[in-house]
């Protein structure tokens, strides 16, 4: 199964393990699932990290390299993931969890979360 864990769950098993819960650590640990990344992710890192939001205090570079490492697999940003964010449902205003909604979409992969609103879209979204 290809995983699309979203920025959170990207940051707690980076760096914070113990916060991911049990489903979500055997579904990152399962050798049989496709780990993906997105550059969305990235981005969101960089620049929450540059504001010194408590969360993000993780040099962004080093977050890519070491999902590179660890046989993530990027998924870069496309106009077709942009404009698909047009017809989600307003129920989470922050643009970044709306592209990673749009892109799990789009490309049928299922979006990690420890987000209840982010679960709460259709789609391919699985709360862990």
């Amino acid at each position: 199964m290809k995983l699309l864990p979203d920025t959170q769950v990207i940051l707690w098993a980076f760096d914070n393990p113990g916060m991911l819960s049990r489903a979500a650590t055997a579904l990152l640990k399962d050798d049989r699932n496709e780990l993906v990344f997105s550059a969305v992710s990235v981005w969101e890192t960089a620049i929450k990290s540059a504001l010194h939001k408590r969360d993000f205090q993780v040099d962004a570079r080093e977050l890519r390299s070491s999902l590179l490492k660890n046989g993530y697999t990027e998924l870069p940003v496309t106009s077709e993931h942009a404009v698909a964010t047009f017809s989600l449902p307003a129920i989470h205003k922050d643009p970044f969890d709306r592209l990673l909604i749009a892109q799990a979409t789009v490309e049928d992969i299922l979006l990690l979360t420890a987000d209840r609103q982010i679960a709460r879209y259709p789609g391919p979204i699985r709360k862990v």
